[in-house]
């Protein structure tokens, strides 16, 4: 999983508060609830797993690259 500075975090650098991604179902999951795909923004990355296996790994796209992609679908 991938962290992020929290904006609350304080400039100084001693205390810094992280805050891990918001994982969301995909508009591209099935509606019969068997084919689940979830996606998390970063700043720098898109990131996509399946549901059923959140464990199991994740696909990394940078921002451009999953632009690119939903355009094509």
């Amino acid at each position: 999983m991938k962290w992020r500075k929290s904006s609350r975090s304080g400039g100084n650098g001693g205390n810094c508060v992280e805050v891990g991604l918001s994982w969301r179902k995909s508009s591209f999951t099935g509606g019969n609830g068997t084919d689940c795909v979830e996606v998390a923004q970063s700043v720098d990355a898109v990131l996509v797993r399946d549901t059923k296996d959140r464990a199991g790994g994740m696909l990394e796209f940078s921002p451009t690259t999953w632009r690119r992609f939903l355009s094509t679908n």
